[in-house]
C-alpha cells in the first residue's frame, strides 16, 4: 500500500542542512496497524505529514497505492488524499461555526455526494459513534473526548482506506484515551482500515501490530 524509498526531509539553516528525517525505507501493507514512537524533534509528525500528502520529502520517492505520488499530476494527487486518507488530529481541528453534523459531513461535500446519501452516511456514522444526540451541538459544547470522536468520524466519513492518527490522544484523560484507542483497534480490525499512529504513550502504541522507532530522523534497526 505505502512504499517510502530514501526519504530526505531538510532544512537549509545558513551552509547548513538541518535534517528532520535522514533516509526512511518503509513498506506498509494495507490492513496494517503502525505505531510510530520517538523522543520530540525525532521527525515523528514529519513522517505522518509526509505519508498524508501534507508535506513533501527533500529527496525521495513515495507509491501509494501503486501511484508514484511525486510524478503524479497535482489534481490526482488530491484525488488520490481525498478518496483514501483520514486524518485526525490531537487538536481536533474541528470547525468552530459547524455543528458536530456539519463538521462530519465536510468531507463529503468536496466528493459531489447528493444529498441524500450524504445525509444517510452522516446518520450511519452518528449512530455507530453513538453521538445522534450531539449532532447539533457546536465544538466548544463538547467534552475533549467528544470533540475527538467526532474528529474521527469526520475523519472516516468517506471509508478511507488509511487512517492518519497524530498523538489522537494527547488531549483526552486515560479512560477517554482507551476509548479511542479500543475504536481503533476495532476499525482495523473489523473495517480493515489501515493506521499509522504517532503516540508518546507505550500503553497506546501497544494496540498497534507493529512499532516503529525514530531517533533523529531515522528508523531505528
Amino acid at each position: 500500500m505505502i512504499q517510502l524509498e530514501k526519504i530526505y526531509k531538510w532544512h537549509n539553516n545558513g551552509n547548513n542542512r538541518v535534517f528532520i528525517l535522514k533516509d526512511i525505507n518503509l513498506t506498509i501493507e494495507e490492513g496494517a496497524f503502525i505505531s510510530v514512537m520517538g523522543p520530540s524533534g525525532s521527525g515523528k509528525s514529519t513522517l505522518l505529514n509526509i505519508i498524508g500528502m501534507l508535506d513533501e520529502p527533500s529527496e525521495g520517492s513515495y507509491r501509494f497505492l501503486e501511484q508514484d505520488v511525486y510524478t503524479i499530476k497535482e489534481k490526482q494527487r488530491s484525488e488520490l488524499y481525498k478518496q483514501n486518507i483520514g486524518f485526525v488530529f490531537q487538536a481536533y481541528h474541528l470547525i468552530d461555526e459547524l455543528t458536530v453534523y456539519e463538521n462530519i459531513e465536510t468531507p463529503l461535500l468536496y466528493q459531489n455526494i447528493k444529498t441524500a446519501e450524504r445525509q444517510a452516511m452522516v446518520a450511519d456514522i452518528l449512530d455507530r459513534f453513538n453521538i445522534v444526540g450531539k449532532k447539533d451541538l457546536f465544538p466548544v459544547q463538547l467534552s475533549g473526548g467528544q470533540q475527538q470522536l467526532v474528529g474521527i468520524a469526520r475523519a472516516l466519513i468517506a471509508k478511507p482506506k488509511l487512517l492518519l492518527a497524530d498523538e489522537p490522544t494527547g488531549n483526552l484523560n486515560s479512560k477517554q484515551g482507551e476509548e479511542i484507542m479500543e475504536l481503533f483497534k476495532k476499525i482495523n480490525e473489523e473495517d480493515g482500515v489501515t493506521i499509522i499512529q504517532v503516540t508518546h504513550s507505550e500503553k497506546n502504541a501497544a494496540y498497534g501490530k507493529q512499532i516503529i522507532n525514530l531517533l533523529d530522523g531515522r528508523i531505528e534497526k
